[in-house]
């Protein structure tokens, strides 16, 4: 690729971006009215600096690794265990329990807990190959876009734009409806070509604001080479950026398998958790009360859902330090006002009181 330009833009964004590192003090937070300098008393407390700028292990991260690591767990042992999904030697809408199927059949006599492990799997390399896919591409179109600048970035960019304004469901339905043999590996493919524009965006405008930094000028000076420049000193820095795109592609390509298979339009070969709903649409499970049937795969695409976006939300605050700082920093000055306001050991309570008539 060419070596990139600087231009009077990049000149322009080097004095107006904003270091994405910068930290709040807490001298620096005014809340509730309080005066700044009620911020030095909680500032004298020992600290450890490096503790501040690392990511902390927030109840959302917890929370969120254990629902995905439960469920990315269930994917990859239960359907070991389990009877064949596909069977339907078992007889039609047993309950939960009955003749030894735990969350018992549909109405083909198919075992909604063998149907419900295997489309846990199914789903999960869906997402993961969509995410992937999508990355790449956000990659490719985004950080080499925005790094190289110039005519690269304008052909990208234009690349990029016709596929934004393109709708991406019409698109994925028309494209799998005009395949008669959908395959796992067709959904994800069709799925992950329309799920990296507004990743791409989001990584180009930070590579355009990485691009004037001073440890990647002299790394310019130097002589490296632009692939050697964005694979070392540029996307390193983007890394929590990348791995929240490539977390929203996962639940994107989740999301979407379902809606595909419910309309009919998903995986002919695989069972997912689309499919069952699918099946239990045209079964009339709803009707027939088999709450069994499609309650389970439902459930668990919201709790896979619910788990990687708290994933998200945790990385969206190393990302953004402001998000972590300002709280601590805000707790400190109220720890610091009420340390204040608290009488001395030597003084009698008492003394303190205000008595009102």
């Amino acid at each position: 690729m060419a070596e990139h330009e600087t231009t009077g833009e990049d000149v322009r964004e080097a004095h107006l971006v904003t270091g994405a590192a910068t930290t709040v003090e807490a001298a620096d937070v005014v809340v509730d009215g309080l005066p700044p300098d009620l911020g030095d008393a909680a500032a004298e407390r020992p600290r450890s600096r490096r503790r501040d700028l690392m990511p902390s292990w927030s109840p959302k991260l917890v929370v969120g690794l254990v629902i995905t690591g439960l469920i990315v767990l269930f994917a990859i042992v239960v359907p070991f265990f389990t009877l064949d999904p596909n069977s339907t030697d078992y007889d039609g809408l047993l309950r939960p329990g009955e003749q030894g199927h735990l969350l018992g059949t549909s109405a083909i006599g198919n075992d909604i807990w063998a149907q419900l492990a295997h489309g846990a799997r199914g789903s999960l390399i869906i997402g993961v190959t969509v995410g992937v896919i999508a990355l790449l591409l956000s990659v490719v179109f985004g950080i080499f876009a925005g790094y190289l600048g110039g005519w690269t970035d304008e052909t990208l960019s234009l690349i990029t734009n016709i596929m934004l304004v393109i709708p991406a469901l019409p698109l994925t339905i028309v494209l799998a409806a005009y395949s008669s043999s959908r395959s796992m590996w067709l959904v994800a493919g069709v799925l992950g070509l329309t799920a990296w524009t507004g990743s791409a965006i989001v990584l180009r405008t930070q590579a355009r604001s990485l691009r004037m930094r001073d440890y990647v000028l002299a790394a310019r000076v130097a002589g490296e080479g632009s692939r050697r420049i964005i694979a070392v000193e540029i996307l390193p820095n983007l890394l929590p950026l990348v791995a929240a795109q490539f977390l929203f592609g996962v639940i994107f390509a989740i999301l979407g398998e379902a809606g595909l298979s419910y309309l009919g339009l998903g995986p002919t070969d695989a069972v997912t958790w689309g499919t069952m709903l699918y099946q239990a649409q045209q079964g009339s499970a709803l009707t027939l009360g088999a709450w069994w049937w499609f309650v389970p795969p439902g459930l668990l695409i919201a709790l896979l859902g619910c788990g990687l976006s708290l994933v998200n939300f945790a990385i969206d605050e190393i990302i953004n330090p402001k998000l972590r700082n300002v709280p601590k920093a805000t707790r400190r000055v109220r720890e610091a006002r009420k340390d204040e306001a608290r009488p001395p050991a030597d003084q009698p309570a008492a003394a303190t009181e205000k008595v009102h008539v």
